[in-house]
C-alpha cells in the first residue's frame, strides 16, 4: 500500500513534545536522535544556569536563549516524531 494512502495519527508527536516540555532534549531522545538530545539539553542547561547568574544583562540574554531552546525542543520533538515512519 502506498504511504500516501496511509493516514497518520494527529497525536503521534504529542508524547515527545510533552517530554521535551518537561526536560529539554527528552523528546529528541525518545525519537532516537541522541546527539541532538545532548545538544538541546546542554544548551538549555548552560543558558538556564546563566539565567540565575549575578550579572543582570547576561541573565536576560540567557533567559531568551533558554526559552528559545525550550521552544525548539518541543517543536522539534513533535516534528521529529511525525517524520518517523
Amino acid at each position: 500500500m502506498s504511504r500516501a494512502l496511509v493516514k497518520q495519527s494527529k497525536a503521534k508527536g504529542v508524547v515527545p513534545a510533552v517530554a521535551s516540555g518537561f526536560v529539554p532534549g527528552l523528546g529528541q531522545l525518545l525519537n532516537g536522535e541522541s546527539d541532538k538530545a545532548i545538544g538541546v539539553f546542554g544548551v538549555s542547561l548552560v543558558a538556564g544556569l546563566g539565567l540565575w547568574s549575578a550579572i543582570p544583562i547576561l541573565g536576560g540574554v540567557a533567559g531568551l536563549v533558554a526559552g528559545g531552546t525550550w521552544l525548539y525542543g518541543v517543536v522539534d520533538g513533535y516534528r521529529g516524531a511525525r517524520r518517523k515512519r
